[in-house]
């Protein structure tokens, strides 16, 4: 068995990376990677990983969905009490991955996290199914549950006091934005010998916190990494 899964193994041959065809910022480069995936009618092309680590120093990955991007960063929406949630606000950083294997590339963005204002999440709160408001409210995310049947009781119960009004959004849940710090677009290559072209947020005289520069503004250094 072990055999078997150690010859498995593909050989990448789609296409090239190279420092001259990149954009100067990494938003501008996201978007034509992004473009061209969503081109290729990837399923569930918004698929991301996303990995905090906890006070203790422990990391924890989960998948999540991409629901925005703009010159500042990457937003998703959760559950503020969830696990990631709470490691967030423990340790306010993070990394996502992008994989489009239709494409043979993968995208890794490393930066710091903030929740995106009230307004920002009602307006994405408010766009969701009624179904999903409710589930926001019926889920205690990553608490331990008895079994199924308390999730089902906690639907019936939040559709019957919504029954008649609007499913406002709970106060523990809403969005964040991982804004950048690096950015690594890697494109497949044959024989294992991949291109890698990193943007490095150049921090000297940059104060991610009060420097009024977005990401697309703000210097960065362009490097190529070995495979």
């Amino acid at each position: 068995m072990s055999n078997a899964i150690a010859d498995i193994r593909k050989d990448y041959k789609l296409a090239s990376l190279e420092e001259a065809d990149v954009a100067s910022n990494p938003i501008d480069q996201f978007t034509r990677w992004w473009n061209d995936a969503v081109a290729s009618q990837i399923d569930e092309v918004n698929a991301m990983t996303l990995a905090t680590v906890n006070t203790a120093g422990v990391p924890a990955a989960r998948i999540v969905l991409l629901k925005g991007y703009n010159p500042e960063g990457f937003i998703f929406f959760t559950n503020y009490e969830s696990d990631k949630g709470k490691n967030l606000a423990q340790n306010p950083n993070a990394a996502l991955v992008f994989f489009w294997k239709e494409l043979e590339r993968q995208i890794r963005i490393e930066g710091t996290v903030q929740k995106v204002s009230a307004e920002e999440s009602d307006r994405y709160f408010n766009s969701r199914p009624a179904s999903s408001r409710i589930g926001a409210w019926a889920s205690p995310q990553s608490a331990v549950i008895e079994n199924r049947l308390v999730i089902e009781q906690n639907v019936e119960r939040y559709t019957s006091i919504f029954a008649n009004d609007s499913i406002e959004r709970p106060d523990h849940w809403g969005g964040y934005i991982v804004k950048p710090t690096s950015i690594e677009f890697w494109q497949g290559r044959s024989s294992r010998l991949h291109d890698r072209i990193r943007y490095k947020l150049e921090t000297s005289g940059y104060n991610a916190a009060t420097d009024t520069r977005t990401r697309t503004d703000a210097n960065w250094k362009i490097e190529r990494l070995a495979p």
